[in-house]
This record gives C-alpha cells, sequence and structure tokens, in this order.
C-alpha cells in the first residue's frame, strides 16, 4: 500500500484517532489496531505519532514492539523516538539504544540527534557514554553546533567533569543563556562556590542578561561561600527589575540569608512571597535552627501546622536539630511524638540523630543510650553515634564514650574523624596510653585528619585560610595582627584551651598550634580590611574547637567587632564577650 504523506495525516481518520488517544496506552492500542486494519500499517508518519504517545504513556516496550515492526525506519523517526525517550529519566538509555540501530541503519545523525542523546548522558550520570557520544558528535560534524555545545556543557557539569565542561564552553562562538547557566550551576554543584561566582560575574561583564535560573545557582553558590554582598547584590537586582519572587527563587534567597547569618533578612523574603511550599517554610524553620533561634523554629513550625502546608520529613529533620541545638528538650519530646502520631512517619535515621543530639546535648546520656538500643531498629547507623559520641566528650562521661567509639568504629572503621575523637576523649580522661595507640592505629591505616580552613569575603572577593597559611601577599601583616589582637585577649582574661590540640605537643607549642587556626587568620584579615561598624562573617569546614570559641568572644570585645561563624554544624553569633549559642554546640 501507497505510504499516506505527512501533510495528509490531520485528514486521516487513524490520525486523528491518535488525538483523541492522546498518551493513554489502552486507547493508543485500540489506535494501533485501526492504523493495522485500515491499511496504514507502514505509513511511517502515523507509526512516528503513534511511537512518541505511546512512549509519552510510560511503555517503553510497546514502544520498542512497534518500532521493530517499522520496516524502513527514517531519520524522522529515530529522531523522534531519542527526544522521547530523553524527555523521561527513566527512558534514558533507550535513547542510545535507538541511537544505535539509526547507526546500524546508515542514517545520519544531526544536531538535533546528539542534543537529546547528550542529554540523555547527563540524566544518566554516564560519564563514559557520554565521552562515547562526544567523540561521534566530532565525528559527525557539530562540534561548533551551539545547541549541542550547551548539552555538553550540561552534561559534563552534571557529571563532575569541570575540566571539560568548561573547555567545551571557552570554545562557545555563541554562548546561550542555557550554557552560562549550565557551566554556573555546575561550579555551584560540584561546590566550587568561588568558580560559580567568578562566571557570574564574566557574564555580567559580557552583557549577558541573568535570569532567575542563573540567581538560583548564584544564591547556593552564596550561601556556599557565605558571600552575602554578592547575595544582596541578586536580590537588589530582583527588586529593581521586578523579576517574579516565584517559590524556588524565594527559598534560594531564604538559605543565602540564613546562611550567611541574617535570619531576620530572611524572614522578611519569606513573609513577601507570594506563594510558598514546604520546602520554603522548612527552609525558615532550618535557618532559625541553625542560627541558634529554636523557640522561633518551633513557633514556626506550629504556624505551618495551623495555616501551612503538610510537614514532611525533612522539616522534622529541621525542627528537631532546632530543639537540640537549643536545648528545647520538652519541645523536641513533643516534635518527635507529633511527627510519630499525628503524621504518622516512621523515624528515619536522620530523626533518630536528632532526637540522641536533643538528649545527648542536654546531658540526659543513659536516656539516649537507651533510646539507641531500643528504639533504633538494627545497627545503628554511624551519624547516631557520631551524636552519641559528641554528647559524652562534651559531658566528659569518658567511659560511656570509649564505650560509643567502639560500637563507632565497628561502623565505620575507615572515617579518620572517629580516631581523632576516641582520641581526644582519651586524652581528656588522661589515658595517654591509649592515645598513642589510637594514632598508630591512624598511621598503620593511612588515615588522616580532614584540613580545616576557613573563608571569608572582603569587598565581594572571598579569602581562604588554613590554619598557620602564610600563603597571603598579606601574611606578616596578618600574623602580626593577629599576636597583638590575642596579646590583648590575653590582658582581657583569655587562657588557650590546649585540650583540642593534639596532646603530646609540650605547652608552648599547643599554644603555639591553637593561635594561628584557620578562624583566627580569616578573622584578623577581616578585621584589618573592613570598616569597624562592618560585622565580620566566616564561613569553616570543619567544628569550630573550642579554643577558637572562647577567643572569638574576648576578641569580639577587645575589637569591638560583632562576629559570625558558620562551621560544620551551625552559626555562632559572638557579640560583647557572648555567644548566641550560649557554649551549647
Amino acid at each position: 500500500m501507497e505510504t499516506i504523506k505527512f501533510h495528509q495525516l490531520p485528514h486521516s481518520p487513524a490520525y486523528h484517532y491518535l488525538i483523541q488517544a492522546g498518551p493513554r496506552l489502552q486507547p493508543l492500542k485500540q489506535a494501533h489496531a485501526y492504523i493495522i486494519t485500515s491499511g496504514f500499517s507502514h505509513s511511517r508518519s502515523l507509526l512516528t505519532k503513534l511511537l512518541t504517545l505511546v512512549c509519552a504513556a510510560g511503555s517503553i516496550s510497546y514502544t520498542r514492539k512497534i518500532f521493530q515492526s517499522v520496516s524502513n525506519p527514517d531519520s524522522f523517526l529515530f529522531n523522534s523516538l531519542i527526544k522521547s525517550t530523553s524527555k523521561y529519566h527513566k527512558f534514558s538509555v533507550y535513547s542510545l539504544y535507538f541511537y544505535k540501530y539509526m547507526v546500524l541503519y546508515n542514517i545520519w545523525p544531526s544536531a538535533y540527534t546528539f542534543t537529546s542523546l547528550v542529554k540523555s548522558c547527563a540524566d544518566l550520570s554516564s560519564l563514559k557514554l557520554g565521552k562515547t557520544v562526544h567523540g561521534h558528535v566530532l565525528i559527525s560534524g557539530f562540534g561548533l553546533d551551539v545547541y549541542v555545545q550547551a548539552a555538553l556543557v550540561a552534561f559534563y557539569a552534571k557529571c563532575g567533569d569541570l575540566g571539560n565542561a568548561r573547555k567545551v564552553f571557552d570554545k562557545m562562538c555563541d554562548r546561550s543563556i542555557v550554557a552560562w547557566n549550565s557551566m554556573i550551576s555546575g561550579y555551584e554543584q560540584n561546590g566550587c562556590g568561588n568558580e560559580a561566582i567568578g562566571l557570574f560575574n564574566k557574564m555580567r561583564e559580557e552583557g549577558f542578561k541573568p535570569d532567575s535560573a542563573t540567581f538560583v545557582s548564584v544564591l547556593s553558590a552564596c550561601a556556599q561561600l557565605g558571600a552575602f554582598s554578592v547575595g544582596c547584590w541578586v536580590h537588589n537586582y530582583i527588586a529593581e527589575y521586578g523579576l517574579d519572587l516565584n517559590v524556588v527563587l524565594g527559598t534560594s534567597l531564604i538559605n543565602m540569608y540564613t546562611r550567611c547569618g541574617y535570619v531576620r533578612k530572611a524572614r522578611e523574603v519569606f513573609d513577601a512571597m507570594n506563594e510558598t511550599n514546604v520546602v520554603s517554610w522548612t527552609a525558615m524553620i532550618s535557618g532559625y535552627g541553625t542560627n541558634g533561634y529554636g523557640l522561633e523554629a518551633v513557633d514556626l513550625f506550629d504556624e505551618m501546622r495551623r495555616r501551612g502546608p503538610r510537614p514532611n520529613r525533612v522539616t522534622f529533620v529541621a525542627v528537631l536539630s532546632a530543639c537540640a541545638h537549643a536545648g528545647l528538650v520538652k519541645e523536641g519530646r513533643l516534635v518527635f511524638a507529633r511527627m510519630r502520631e499525628e503524621y504518622h512517619f516512621k523515624p528515619g535515621i536522620e530523626h533518630h540523630v536528632c532526637y540522641v543530639d536533643l538528649l545527648g546535648r542536654a546531658g540526659l546520656l543513659d536516656e539516649a543510650f537507651k533510646f539507641i538500643n531500643e528504639e533504633v531498629p538494627k545497627e545503628p547507623a554511624a551519624a547516631i553515634w557520631t551524636a552519641m559520641l559528641g554528647a559524652c566528650k562534651m559531658h566528659k562521661n569518658f567511659d560511656l564514650g570509649v564505650q560509643v567509639a567502639e560500637h563507632l568504629l565497628a561502623v565505620e572503621p575507615e572515617n579518620p574523624g572517629h580516631y581523632v575523637m576516641l582520641s581526644n576523649i582519651y586524652a581528656l580522661a588522661g589515658r595517654m596510653d591509649r592515645v598513642e595507640k589510637v594514632r598508630n592505629i591512624m598511621i598503620g591505616k593511612s588515615l588522616k585528619k580532614q584540613v580545616g580552613y576557613s573563608t571569608i569575603e572582603v569587598n565581594q572577593k572571598t579569602y581562604l585560610f588554613s590554619m598557620g597559611d602564610k600563603s597571603h601577599p598579606e601574611t606578616a601583616e596578618i600574623y602580626r595582627f593577629l599576636d597583638e589582637l590575642m596579646s590583648r585577649c590575653r590582658e582581657a582574661g583569655y587562657a588557650s584551651a590546649h585540650d583540642v590540640v593534639m596532646h603530646e605537643l609540650e605547652e608552648e607549642e599547643r599554644e603555639f598550634a591553637v593561635r594561628y587556626h584557620s578562624e583566627k587568620l580569616a578573622i584578623a584579615f577581616g578585621i584589618l580590611k573592613t570598616s569597624h561598624d562592618t560585622p565580620i562573617r566566616i564561613v569553616k569546614n570543619l567544628r569550630m574547637c573550642e579554643d577558637c570559641h572562647r577567643a572569638i568572644k574576648y576578641i569580639s570585645v577587645v575589637a569591638n567587632r560583632e562576629i559570625i561563624v558558620r562551621d560544620r554544624l551551625r552559626f555562632h553569633h559572638f557579640k560583647n564577650g557572648s555567644c548566641s549559642c550560649v557554649d551549647y554546640w
């Protein structure tokens, strides 16, 4: 039978059957039967439309069955199949399946083909397959196609291969907003906040107008780095140009402000949002919690229960964590009970960690240990034992701490942080023989402590410091000023907490080791380079040590500065010699 032409399709009954069926499998099977019985089974145009609809209906097996019945598939059919399967994450691998047949049929691909194929490789996070497709792109002569290049940038960035992503990006003669956003997002999602903001600045210099997607990535990078001034610029731009403060953008602003220590500004954004969802509510609750405003977090959670969206599992993690860090045991117990009894959520590992942390920080060590043994199913996760171990160290219950540490090492024997914690507990208990034994185990296993560093933003540029760091061009001045600060702190009553460093060092060496911790260097640099009324904001990748916490209280007095430190666990707002955590961290 003669194949029906594409321009005739709108007038054929079979085409109308397909349109009426839509992406519904049973009506599509009936339409397929009609196509066969009506003599149109050789119409590639009809079959192409049928295939795309069946794929959209979610049946890849039926799609493949129909495809195998097509005697002479053409490039339009293959490209439609490849694009259709690339749209759905669960079918991404079938884009490559149909491309393989396209090659076997000696049908030449197009830029359209490769754009969809590269997207599928990105969805599969398969660097190997994507590089193979990239090779086919170059062989086929589409290496300079702007749409294919943009897809390749997004693919490499999603797979974490930022080097190749940037190579493709830099070779683009005509960069679209999609390409800029993919590269900026790639940097941000792979923890390269400085590079993300640097590329954003380059984008503005070259005259490209950012959109909401750009700002979401940039705000997330600002949150990573504590880059408050850049985040403020973005907020002002949004307001000035009247961009829609949608849920995604609004939530990104909330995260940026709370992670830079500006909870009040975050709440202003939250209250100004025309539409909120469970993510934005949870972000605001979490922001209160990490900044030490536990009661405000609980109040907002109660408001959410009354008039907001239904809390999800992440919401309960946020409010339980807020209670733990603020010592709100009664409120935390109530929240945990409501999660199970009112919302019928079965507690997960993250909820158990928060509850153990809540009890442990409050000194209820026996109750916390009993909870782990009786309420936590199966073998408790490492994070649960870590929370318990931290509580033992905090409250100097060394016997229980050693017992907990043994459980922890049994679960995660290759984590150096656990050995360091155990070593510190032995040292605080005066068991130096055990300290030496733990250190020897670490050496035998080639385990090393994670290197700590602190970042500070000054004049929209982020600076990184590590302990004893001398890479900064103004090192001599920074060290001189820090020595002067610490001398003034000692005059005001500060005494170094030597027990936070390696215990085999001599006393003089210990004091030297803690004096030049990364956060102290960053704070000294910040005070030197900013005006007297400017708060100092530091981001640290690890938990702040006890000596730095003690020292920064004194620095806030002698330098008359507000100092905000975000460590791995939470925020510390230092002002006039006190900290927002009330030494409860």
